[in-house]
Formats: C-alpha cells, structure tokens, sequence
C-alpha cells in the first residue's frame, strides 16, 4: 500500500523581497497506489452482507433466494464482491484526494508539472493519473479480499482471518513507519535550519 506515482513538480527561482531569493526546486506529489486504503472493502463488504441480514429475519422467498446468490465464495458473490471494490476505490478516491485543491495551491505557489499549464490542466492531468493507478489498485484490493474466501472454500478449511484483516494490519505497519521516517526528516530539518544560511543579494549570511 505504500507504492506511489511521483508526479515531478518545478517551483521556479522567485526573488521574494529585501533581497531576498528563493531558489528553484525540483520536488514530486507523491499519489499511492492504493489512495483509498481499505476503506472500498469495508464499504462493499458493508453493502453485501446486507440480502442475508434481511433474510435472517423474514421468511420471505426473494429474500431468501436473493440471499443464497450472494453465498461467499460462489461466482456471483465473488464478482459482485469485487465489482463494488473496484468501485467504491474510484469512489472514495474522488471524496479524499481534491485535484482541484491541488491544482490551485501549485499555482499560487508558482509551481508546475512540467509541459502541464498551471490551473484546469494540472487538475485533469493529476485526476488522468488518478484514474490509471486507481484501476490496478482496487483490483489488488479486490484480490486480497476475494482470493482467502475462494481457497478457504476450496480447501475446506474456515480462515480465522482475511486478506483485508491481512492489508489492515500490514497498512497500520506501513504508515507507522512513515510517520517515524517524516519526524526523523523534520530533527534533521530542524538542525538545518539552525545552521543554515540564506542568500541576500548575492552574499550568503548566517541568519541564525
């Protein structure tokens, strides 16, 4: 879950005032595989046990028919399952990443992908890259869910737990990790900028 697509971006040098000057950067945007996380799982499995609760409560035929369709491991539970994966994955996607948003700070900040104009054209370029990597994504998530029901099935033995319980564990590990690495990044900044030195009108000057 930690894979990401590393949109380059170019901040161009900007003559910030006094003097001053802000060098030019070359920095990424950084969109993970699995922007989602195991959210469309959650949301299918939520949604598709539902005929069966129903069913557990009435004697109505539909119900009941409608109920065994949906068995876990048979074909059409298995398809369903991961159709509405797949789905809630570009779903979820749209709500928790704003291209828009994104698109718009880039440009108040002077940023750029190169050969992408700043504005609209950021914005339909960064939800192209989101639709492309959003597909693989939800169907690994698709498999991770499906893949332990149709082997517990066909070995016969009942799983104690599931890929999803599987990816969550792993996702808790992963962004643990991240968070330990972001702070170690932030003490070296900050003994950085302790001793850093900052450009005014061609000379560098030590500022703390």
């Amino acid at each position: 879950t930690i894979a990401a697509r590393r949109i380059p971006i170019q901040i161009p040098r900007k003559v910030m005032g006094r003097g001053r000057i802000r060098e030019g950067q070359k920095t990424f945007i950084p969109i993970r595989l699995i922007t989602a996380g195991v959210m469309p799982i959650i949301f299918a499995q939520t949604i598709i046990i539902v005929p069966g609760t129903l069913a557990s409560f009435t004697q109505s035929p539909i119900l009941q028919d409608v109920a065994s369709f949906f068995t876990p491991g048979e074909l059409p539970y298995n398809l369903t399952f991961g159709a509405m994966i797949l789905l809630f994955s570009y779903f979820y996607t749209s709500i928790i990443f704003n291209s828009v948003d994104l698109a718009e700070n880039l440009k108040k900040q002077g940023g750029f992908i190169p050969g992408v104009k700043p504005g609209a054209s950021t914005a339909d370029y960064i939800d192209g890259v989101l639709a492309r990597i959003t597909l693989p994504g939800g169907l690994f998530l698709a498999a991770i869910a499906i893949l332990p029901i149709v082997v517990s099935n066909w070995v016969g033995v009942q799983a104690q737990f599931g890929g999803t319980s599987v990816l969550i564990v792993v996702g808790v590990l992963l962004d643990t990790i991240a968070q330990v690495e972001q702070h170690r990044t932030l003490r070296k900044y900050d003994g950085f900028m302790k001793t850093g030195r900052v450009k005014f009108r061609g000379r560098q000057q030590r500022y703390m």
